[in-house]
């Protein structure tokens, strides 16, 4: 989170467009991997923003490991998101209109263990059981995956 940091340093909360990538990670029997996040209590994707020089595979794979100890082994592009359905103002203020790069992932090694700094909780999830409190931007991934 280096760049953004730096980024916010010098643009305070002012809106802008972050690029990213995010994981539907999904288990033998098919659930959802969901996290529940430390900055707004909702439940959320894997992922996270990208980094100068990373691509957005990277960013999914080090975004996955980092907040759930998983490995993906394989990761195919789903879809990527932007719009003004994707424009989020985080608790403490920051702005962001995120432009998303979804990937599917069902083969993984590892073990499940969230990322205190960032994750309160990791459940994988039926497809018929997605919790209501999901983190906006992530609302209209799940939506879409869902209907796949």
């Amino acid at each position: 989170m280096g760049y953004m940091m730096e980024l916010r340093g010098l643009i305070g909360t002012s809106p802008i467009i972050m690029a990213g990538a995010c994981v539907l990670l999904t288990d033998a029997k098919n659930r959802l991997l969901l996290q529940r996040r430390t900055d707004n209590g909702l439940w959320g994707l894997p992922g996270g923003s990208l980094e100068p020089g990373e691509n957005l595979t990277d960013v999914a794979k080090r975004e996955l490991i980092e907040e759930t100890g998983l490995i993906a082994n394989s990761l195919t592009l789903f879809n990527v998101f932007s719009g003004n359905e994707f424009y989020y103002k985080y608790p403490h203020g920051d702005e962001v209109y995120n432009v998303v790069t979804a990937y599917v992932c069902n083969d993984y090694s590892g073990t499940l263990e969230k990322d205190g700094d960032e994750v309160l909780e990791l459940c994988f999830y039926d497809p018929k059981e997605i919790p209501p409190e999901i983190n906006p931007p992530d609302l209209p991934i799940i939506k879409q995956y869902l209907l796949r």
